[in-house]
């Protein structure tokens, strides 16, 4: 018998005919078990639909549940059901269902959990966790409780209630070991996208490397940024580094001498070697030099569903610049819908927005104005602005403000690249996106601070004390 364990769907209505769609969305994006659930249709169609339902989940090596009602388990050969406690007994489901099918049943109490598992419950869900709009009747527990049953019996505990991407954070840290979801992933616009976004934070319980980032970026000869700070970065924070490599750039503190393209074709072919072979949690972009190349990384991105950490990287410290003018156009129209993280600086979020970006009320500006062209969620790095080093990130709950000291120092060279690869990293690796965030600006912070104070111009940062710092 599988266990319990990962993202946990539970289905709303039928609708606009979107269910099977939307659920298929979810099963791709990482959920792990799909709880049916349809209180209104007749019960001839909710055989039908639990079936295809069934044989959808099964495709994607999901378990598939029932919500309520053993017969109907039964009668469409799911692989259990799920009791409420006004939903008849455990035994009599068993009786039912056989001793080959999973078993489970909500509640609230740890005294409730260990009655459960006594009466041979296959796991219990506990919740409402967290306020919720989806059940009128919930009773919010909170995570405390969860935490008590999680102390109190020995099969799987599934938090539910009122839970998204930063609730199942808190969830998982409570000792669930699956989250119930149904709004988050049912009515994003993106069920795929916010199923992954999801679905990664069970990777903090993998052994190391846990999380695979795939960066897509140019070489730098000196080592300081592109793909060599991306793989830096993303090895010393735990994670699995892939790449494909856009250009050749001989460069070093003073600048880049020469950029020596990669052909679009040859580009495209190296995602391909990765993608069907070892695959990525999350991918980053940095130097895509040309149209042709912003193009490809965008319908990879969307033929695989990626949460994509976007560096929209233009003009390099020295003033060469890194992105060809026509595929500024190419990045609006194509990439940025695509892209999960928008990370440009001032002068990056300035061009793409199309406006003034100086003070930060320009960033909040300019940050839901890149929100609206596409973007999932937006950093505006403020390291341009005068007096402490301030980033916004907006995300679809709101803005957050992130400052820091300013640190006075030469060596700055790879921080774009170094900040959105330990991202790109930390998400992979099972954070949430704003303390992802978080935590890869103190890694910078530090990075900068303790630089090694190589070469005459704008030196490297320190990725192995970046690392430590956040450790």
């Amino acid at each position: 018998m599988k266990t319990i364990e990962g993202l946990y769907l539970i289905t709303d209505h039928n609708r606009d005919g979107q269910l099977k769609a939307r659920v298929k969305a979810a099963l791709k994006g990482g959920a792990r078990i799909v709880q049916y659930r349809d209180k209104t249709r007749p019960a001839m169609e909710q055989v039908a639909d639990a079936a295809e339902l069934r044989e959808l989940c099964h495709k994607h090596g999901a378990l598939f549940l029932v919500n309520d009602d053993a017969d109907l388990a039964k009668a469409c050969d799911a692989d259990g059901v799920h009791l409420g406690q006004e939903d008849g007994t455990i035994a009599e489901a068993r009786k039912c269902l056989g001793h080959g099918r999973i078993i489970g049943i909500s509640t609230r109490t740890a005294e409730e959990a260990i009655k459960a598992e006594m009466q041979g419950a296959d796991y219990v869900a506990i919740g409402s966790i967290f306020p919720t709009g989806s059940k009128q009747d919930a009773v919010v527990v909170g995570l405390e409780s969860l935490a008590k049953v999680r102390r109190a019996v020995t099969i799987p505990v599934v938090a539910i209630g009122g839970i998204d991407a930063n609730g199942a954070d808190a969830a998982l840290n409570a000792g669930a070991n699956a989250v119930a979801v149904i709004s988050a992933i049912m009515e994003d616009d993106s069920p795929e996208i916010a199923a992954r976004e999801i679905a990664l934070l069970f990777n903090r319980r993998k052994p190391y490397p846990r999380g695979r980032v795939l960066t897509v970026a140019g070489s730098d000869s000196g080592g300081g940024a592109g793909i060599q700070a991306d793989i830096k970065t993303i090895t010393l924070l735990g994670g699995y580094a892939s790449s494909a490599i856009t250009a050749l750039t001989a460069q070093n503190t003073q600048g880049v001498s020469a950029i020596h393209p990669v052909p679009a074709e040859f580009v495209g072919e190296q995602i391909r070697a990765v993608l069907t072979d070892i695959g990525t949690d999350t991918l980053k972009t940095g130097m895509l030099h040309c149209a042709e190349i912003v193009a490809l990384v965008a319908s990879a991105i969307r033929r695989h569903s990626l949460m994509a950490v976007v560096d929209p990287v233009m003009i390099a410290k020295g003033g060469a610049s890194l992105l060809q003018p026509e595929a500024v156009e190419i990045l609006k129209i194509e990439l940025l819908p695509e892209t999960y993280l928008l990370t440009p600086n001032l002068p990056e979020a300035a061009a793409l927005a199309d406006m003034p970006v100086e003070n930060e009320g320009d960033m909040e500006r300019a940050a839901r104005k890149l929100r609206e062209m596409g973007a999932r969620n937006v950093l505006i790095k403020g390291g341009h602005l005068p007096g402490e080093a301030v980033d916004l990130l907006l995300t679809g709950k709101g803005l957050h403000r992130l400052p820091a000291d300013r640190v006075d120092s030469r060596n700055t060279h790879g921080t774009g690249c170094t900040f959105s690869a330990a991202i790109a990293a930390l998400l992979a690796g099972g954070l949430p996106l704003t303390t992802a965030v978080e935590q890869a600006k103190r890694f910078v912070s530090e990075a900068i601070t303790t630089a090694p104070n190589l070469g005459s111009g704008h030196g490297p940062l320190n990725h192995w004390q970046g690392a430590k710092a956040i450790s």
